[in-house]
């Protein structure tokens, strides 16, 4: 399992500046409202809805913004239906792009992501035409304050994959239905700081490109996450 990339560091600090204006409650809302949908409203009997739920807290959004967008999902209130929709393409010099959606209205979602892809130097591909550069995978990003053989004994009884660390942060990865129980077994060391615990793709090989190329993969990147209908995009960039 390759470590984390550069775009993860730009996209994580992008969600705490979207956060601030509002953007990450919109985007963070909807996944709500679908996984309640599809899993019942008690966080209890539905390991996903928790797992947002968290993610609402980490960015204070307001409870009633959750509990309104829990009831749209069980129906208790109207609302918009959302359909999840995955699409995959590359970006300027031959990246693997993946990009997450959750849509009213697909066809204009994927009209809008086909211009940007274009305009940006990129190309938007047929379902499965990268996906199997990645590896979906839960991902737990921690401060760096203990050792990595620390951070295994602990969790010598989950199913961890691998542990990567860079100068400020471990990244602990897992199977995707493993990331809420290794949360609150990690939760419960007072040494342990928890920044996000997330389902990703990620990259079996990172590709490397020059600066040039590279900065206009981020550029892409970039404004494909801006997208009201994009939920999470991924890349093989290293």
């Amino acid at each position: 399992m390759s470590g984390h990339n550069k775009w993860s560091q730009i996209k994580h600090k992008k969600a705490k500046e979207d956060s601030k204006r509002g953007q990450a409650f919109t985007k963070l809302i909807k996944e709500i409202t679908l996984a309640a949908r599809t899993g019942g409203g008690d966080p209890a009997g539905n390991a996903k809805l928790r797992l947002l739920l968290e993610k609402a807290k980490d960015i204070n959004m307001p409870l009633d913004n959750t509990q309104r967008a829990i009831k749209r999902g069980t129906g208790e209130l109207p609302g918009v239906q959302y359909e999840a929709i995955t699409y995959e393409g590359y970006g300027p010099g031959g990246s693997a792009i993946i990009v997450d959606t959750l849509t009213d209205n697909k066809n204009r979602t994927v009209a809008e992501l086909r211009h940007l892809f274009s305009y940006k130097g990129g190309t938007l591909a047929e379902t499965g035409a990268v996906a199997w550069m990645f590896d979906r995978a839960g991902v737990l990003k921690l401060k760096n304050t203990v050792s990595e053989d620390q951070i295994l004994e602990w969790l010598l009884d989950f199913d961890v994959t691998d542990v990567k660390s860079d100068d400020t942060h471990t990244y602990v990865f897992c199977d995707p239905k493993s990331v809420e129980t290794i949360r609150q077994a990690l939760s419960h060391h007072k040494e342990i700081t928890i920044e996000s615990a997330e389902i990703e793709c990620v990259p079996k090989t990172p590709m490397n490109l020059s600066d040039e190329l590279a900065n206009k993969s981020y550029d892409l990147l970039s404004e494909l996450q801006d997208h009201d209908d994009v939920q999470n995009v991924f890349t093989n960039l290293a």
